[in-house]
């Protein structure tokens, strides 16, 4: 079987489908801030956007415990329910991507490290959750955060096999869990990964932008015709 025989295409949420730095940097520096904390550059805090959100956070503040790590986890998230979810734009051509996708009889789906309730939020706020068979994210406790395990508790969920699925991100953790799950990826330079972190973890392609990302899966739709 081929590789990119892909019949469900699995997309990371932040830095992929839509923008989120104002809304994230925003509300992680609210967070620092409010616990005394040293605030970091906002290019540090940008690199925060697709990782798990406790792990960000431990790195910030220097690995300080658990309950430290859960408290600033609370006023991100004061913050970010109240309007920093809002603060995000959808990057420009994912609408069309997504309406291809539907077009051509696949199945696409969100698989983020976001909380669930967050994502299908925001999916509902820019009109995007009508294009999903699905969306899957983080429990609120961290369950799930990690993109390997969230990708394999989505196959079982949503009856998919590993080699006719596509995960497609911008960060190496996108890349990576993919790999572990066997899943076909496509890194997106578009995003908060920039190329070398993409091209050090190995993606099966990498695109530049969502019409790039069409046309890979496009070629590959012709060519299992």
């Amino acid at each position: 079987m081929s590789e990119w025989r892909a019949r469900s295409v699995l997309f990371d949420l932040d830095g992929t489908l839509t923008d989120p730095a104002d809304g994230i940097v925003g509300c992680i520096r609210h967070a620092l801030e409010s616990l005394g904390a040293p605030v970091h550059s906002a290019s540090r805090l940008t690199r925060c956007i697709g990782p798990p959100l406790r792990e960000s956070f431990a790195m910030l503040l220097g690995h300080p415990g658990e309950a430290v790590v859960e408290e600033a986890v609370r006023r991100y998230r004061e913050r970010f329910e109240a309007w920093g979810m809002y603060e995000n734009r959808v990057y420009p051509g994912i609408p069309e991507l997504l309406g291809e996708i539907g077009r051509m009889g696949w199945s696409a789906y969100v698989v983020t490290s976001k909380p669930r309730i967050y994502a299908r939020e925001i999916l509902d706020h820019f009109d995007l959750r009508r294009f999903f068979a699905g969306v899957h994210g983080s429990e609120m406790d961290g369950k799930l955060s990690r993109k390997g395990e969230l990708l394999a508790h989505v196959l079982v969920a949503e009856s998919l096999v590993a080699g006719d699925a596509v995960m497609v991100g911008d960060r190496a953790e996108d890349i990576l869990g993919a790999q572990a799950t066997g899943i076909a990826s496509i890194g997106v330079t578009y995003g908060y990964g920039n190329l070398e972190e993409l091209r050090a973890a190995g993606p099966t392609r990498i695109c530049e932008d969502p019409a790039s990302v069409l046309a890979a899966l496009q070629d590959h739709y012709r060519e299992e015709r």
